[in-house]
């Protein structure tokens, strides 16, 4: 890979000359050096300077992007000549939204160490918008999101489905039912995620079909202050199963259907549409087709 693009890329990420040239192990005049060999080639200034930090300007941000996706890239072609030689081994980037990647996939990766110890994996958990788009940009091999997705950079193939119910506190008058009218539910207070969370999106959604408009709601940053919350007697809340599987088992909460069914959501694995997989992003991607029901099967 272009030396000059890596240099700058490392400038950007720091906003210091210094502090680039000791991450690289390089004088500050050879980093110079290549910066202004990369203006020269590009044809433009890529960089504002001021005296205690550097910043992108809008042609430093478009190289930015395209450098990051070059090394991946670059990275990935790497991987697949090694692969040539080896068996499965070297990094795996995984990225998962977060119900998945909080609840599901620690089981996925244990069972992988178990069989494939020379895999070195590393996980980026973020929304489905963040995950597909590291994905699309060759940042990370496998992607793992829930909702429906369209993305011209991407494949996405059906992988598993989460069902979700109403979650109450064990002492909570609801507790002792399997199954409740929706209409009862709206006078409770009901604890929700933030805007942009998919497990929102999908409370939401329930809430439109099933004609509810709870004035009571707070809104909590995560599921696990939520659960906290729920056992604590603040109120309820719309979860998935793999969240709450250990609370169910313990007794702590109780889970109930409305109208006779589990809320249901998908979740879809993601891949780079001409992206050619490492040996380690095939097995690990077998792991996840075979065995669908984590953490269940784990």
């Amino acid at each position: 890979m272009d030396q000059s693009l890596l240099v700058f890329m490392a400038v950007a990420e720091t906003r210091h000359f210094t502090r680039a040239a000791e991450a690289l192990h390089m004088t500050q005049p050879a980093v110079s050096q290549h910066i202004q060999a990369l203006e020269s080639n590009i044809g433009t200034k890529l960089l504002d300077r001021s005296n205690k930090h550097v910043r992108l300007n809008k042609a430093g941000e478009i190289v930015y992007k395209h450098g990051k996706e070059i090394e991946g890239l670059y990275t990935r072609m790497q991987r697949l000549v090694d692969d040539l030689m080896h068996n499965a081994s070297g990094m795996l980037s995984i990225g998962a939204s977060y119900t998945f990647g909080e609840y599901v996939l620690p089981h996925a990766i244990a069972y992988l160490q178990v069989h494939y110890p020379l895999i070195k994996p590393t996980i980026t958990i973020g929304n489905t918008k963040e995950i597909s788009s590291l994905v699309a940009g060759g940042q990370l091999d496998i992607g793992i999101v829930e909702g429906e997705l369209e993305h011209g950079k991407l494949y996405a193939e059906p992988l598993a489905k989460d069902r979700m119910y109403v979650v109450t506190a064990s002492s909570h008058p609801f507790a002792a039912a399997d199954d409740i009218d929706a209409v009862r539910l709206q006078q409770e207070t009901w604890i929700v995620r933030e805007e942009g969370s998919g497990t929102r999106e999908v409370t939401e959604r329930m809430f439109l079909e099933r004609g509810l408009n709870p004035e009571n709601r707070m809104v909590f940053g995560s599921t696990q202050i939520i659960k906290e919350s729920v056992e604590a007697g603040l109120g309820i809340s719309l979860l998935s199963h793999w969240a709450v599987r250990k609370e169910i088992a313990l007794g702590t909460v109780s889970r109930l259907t409305v109208g006779g069914r589990p809320v249901e959501r998908d979740f879809s694995l993601l891949t780079g549409m001409h992206q050619q997989h490492t040996k380690a992003a095939e097995v690990f991607i077998g792991i996840l087709r075979e065995r669908k029901g984590w953490p269940e099967q784990a």
